[in-house]
């Protein structure tokens, strides 16, 4: 069994006067240490699909395993990274990064000091007293990444963590980013609108269709790309055509 097996996943969202399919169908399986990359047009229910694996939602139909189990009855395995780093503007970065683990009853001498030794290693170890406002913007997304990475999920669920940032910033928490998932041999699932960025970070990408999100067609990141830095591969001759093939596919699909 995959370490992700989605089988046959559709989701309605019901209200009184209507119903509406957010996804149709969606057969997908991702293997232990795999980064896949979710792209497509807005509303083709790539933020859905992302919920219903976190077990926030219960499909309509089809079902949903993670590591052999449903998503609703784990714990500690599955890692949020939203837009938005929300932190508690109230306490300091370290009391931010130790929540999860205080929240779950992990919080011991020992998680303590792998979640400090964390937060150095993302070049934050001279802010841990501060507070978030005192911190830039990208600072605080890596925040948010040390909080998520300290409670050790398997599984680490990334929506469009990068795109309130600027172009520099978020180069440099795409290289971090992918360097730290690798070192740490995490499974990542990343939905965004950006082409350059599903490339750079992913091994394979899906592109969804618009209403009801259907998988339109999957990509294979090739090889020479998958194997350096993000930033190494948007400066490879390889990248342009690859992109530009993807291009063409989702200009169909906003255009159709």
């Amino acid at each position: 069994m995959s370490f992700v097996e989605i089988d046959h996943v559709s989701h309605t969202y019901f209200t009184p006067e209507a119903a509406f399919e957010a996804v149709h169908n969606i057969q997908m399986t991702v293997e232990e240490g795999e980064f896949i990359s979710l792209l497509g047009p807005s509303g083709c229910g790539k933020t859905t699909l992302l919920s219903l694996i976190a077990g926030l939602m219960t499909p309509t139909y089809g079902t949903i395993y993670v590591d052999g189990q449903h998503p609703k009855n784990l714990k500690n395995t599955i890692g949020y990274m939203l837009q938005q780093d929300y932190l508690f503007p109230w306490k300091t970065i370290e009391q931010n990064v130790l929540l999860g683990l205080k929240v779950m009853k992990q919080l011991n001498e020992t998680s303590k000091a792998n979640a400090l030794s964390l937060l150095e290693q993302m070049g934050l170890k001279n802010v841990r007293n501060q507070t978030p406002r005192q911190l830039s913007g990208g600072m605080r997304q890596r925040v948010a990444l040390v909080r998520t990475l300290a409670v050790n999920p398997k599984l680490l669920l990334l929506d469009e963590p990068f795109s309130a940032l600027d172009y520099q910033t978020k180069l440099k928490l795409e290289d971090l980013v992918f360097q730290t998932l690798k070192s740490f041999q995490k499974t990542a699932i990343l939905v965004t609108h950006d082409i350059g960025e599903a490339i750079c970070m992913s091994d394979r990408i899906y592109l969804f269709s618009k209403g009801p999100g259907r998988i339109h067609k999957v990509f294979e990141v090739p090889d020479e790309l998958r194997s350096i830095s993000p930033l190494e591969a948007r400066n490879h001759l390889s990248f342009t055509p690859f992109f530009q093939e993807i291009w063409k596919e989702l200009e169909s699909l906003e255009n159709g």
